[in-house]
């Protein structure tokens, strides 16, 4: 990457086909493991699903259990579930405005949950800001396999973005896919199409190429999950190939009924009676006949070691996935908000480094923001934006409030107020109290006028 990189500095930050090529090449390995981290996750290709057995005779049952979509789907709704909090500090009133406009705009929330969820099943995720034919800045979520980004080791962000992906050309009579190329630098992207020889040429197709993206940063922002650019599931991935192939060999065997096979004593049946017994289920013998007889032979199968097999490899997959079944019964019963936390510290801690890598990919997200919205005489600081992140939990509200009644008077009402789960909005609650109290008679006065006679 850094040859790359001096190399597109000798060249002003013009790309060429090489450099594309060279790019592609090196992102490929990545590109496929992303991909097939997706359709785990959609469960439309998995290793159980293309198991095959050298007799073909023997019931070949393929059953997933799918751990991974479940350690994902349970981050995302313990993480994110709460949508993420956008205020703007210091009571900046324009800001925001501006913020308001933006988020809803834009759809926010859903944005973020997308954003989130694919860089939880890939190791990142990835955003692109545009400006739309009404002239508003707007986002959309980009696949993570699509995004090279080109980063200098000594900036903590990316210097240049490669965006790649297959779109369907016809020539003539034919149809052919090829590779389109976005290359983004601080403020232009460059369209490029693949050709019949491989090379990637400039796509005549768009009126203007380069064009200005009137940004005055690169406006691809990356979401990374972790430093390492790993998915939640990963690092389990074998431990969940082998439940299913014990789940589904288990399955096989009841089915097959190869748990009992039939004995035969003193007499061989021919395949006409053996199809007639299908039939009806039964067999008839001569009782005159002496040493003829048939019997079951029950095959023996462990069944205790087998459940404690799937229970051992189930543990392993929420211990080093840092996930938590919130089915299980240790969360059934009126637990408190310490024994929550408790069971749940795996889970987290994984958050809690996530939180930091979006609150980062968040901040430069606005820092590009400001400087489309500074070209039209909007100036809004991006370190005056606030991102508040509130996690999902199963909530005992009789011992939030025993916990804050006893707060009362030892630290200010926000702080207190915020730690109730199902407030909010601490300000808009402020309000309410401040009215509720304006409006609440003071039966003391009454009492002094009785006692001087008055009415």
């Amino acid at each position: 990457m850094q040859s790359i990189l001096k190399e597109l500095a000798t060249l002003n930050g013009q790309v060429t086909s090489e450099i594309i090529q060279d790019l592609i090449d090196q992102h490929k390995p990545a590109r496929e493991r992303m991909i097939s981290l997706y359709n785990r996750y959609k469960t439309d290709d998995l290793p159980i699903f293309n198991r095959e057995f050298e007799d073909s005779g023997k019931i070949n049952r393929k059953l997933n259990n799918s751990f991974d979509s479940e350690i994902i789907d349970t981050k995302l709704g313990y993480f994110i579930g709460n949508p993420i909090s956008y205020q703007a500090r210091n009571e900046q009133k324009k800001t925001a405005e501006i913020l308001s406009e933006f988020i809803l705009r834009n759809n926010i929330d859903d944005l973020d949950s997308e954003t989130i969820k694919m860089a939880t099943i890939c190791g990142y995720g990835a955003r692109l800001l545009y400006i739309d034919r009404e002239g508003q800045e707007r986002v959309m979520n980009v696949a993570p396999w699509e995004i090279i980004p080109v980063y200098d080791s000594s900036i903590n962000e990316p210097q240049f973005v490669l965006r790649y992906y297959d779109i369907i050309v016809k020539e003539e009579k034919n149809e052919k896919t090829k590779i389109r190329v976005e290359w983004y630098d601080d403020t232009t992207v460059t369209y490029y199409l693949q050709d019949d020889r491989g090379n990637y040429i400039l796509d005549t197709t768009e009126p203007v190429n380069p064009q200005p993206h009137l940004f005055d940063l690169v406006p691809v922002i990356i979401f990374l999950n972790n430093e390492e650019q790993q998915g939640d599931a990963e690092k389990v991935l074998n431990l969940i190939d082998a439940y299913d192939r014990t789940f589904s060999d288990v399955n096989s065997e009841v089915e097959q009924l190869r748990l009992a096979y039939m004995a035969f004593y003193g007499y061989e049946p021919d395949e006409e009676t053996l199809a007639r017994a299908k039939r009806t289920g039964a067999f008839g013998l001569d009782a005159k006949s002496e040493g003829v007889g048939i019997e079951f032979i029950t095959k023996n199968l462990n069944d205790n070691i087998i459940e404690h097999h799937l229970d051992r490899l189930e543990a392993n997959i929420m211990r080093f996935g840092k996930s938590v079944n919130m089915a299980d019964e240790q969360f059934a019963g009126n637990l408190s908000g310490v024994a929550i936390k408790y069971k749940i510290t795996p889970l987290e801690n994984k958050c809690i480094t996530l939180e930091r890598k979006v609150t980062a990919a968040l901040r430069h997200q606005f820092r590009v923001l400001c400087t489309a919205w500074a070209k039209k005489g909007i100036n809004v600081d991006y370190t005056d934006i606030h991102f508040e992140f509130k996690r999902n939990l199963p909530v005992n509200v009789k011992d939030e409030a025993e916990t804050t009644t006893l707060l009362r008077g030892q630290v200010s009402e926000r702080t207190r107020l915020g730690q109730l789960s199902f407030v909010g909005n601490i300000d808009g609650e402020m309000e309410e109290m401040a009215k509720d109290a304006e409006s609440r008679i003071d039966l003391s006065q009454f009492a002094d006028e009785d006692e001087g006679g008055e009415e």
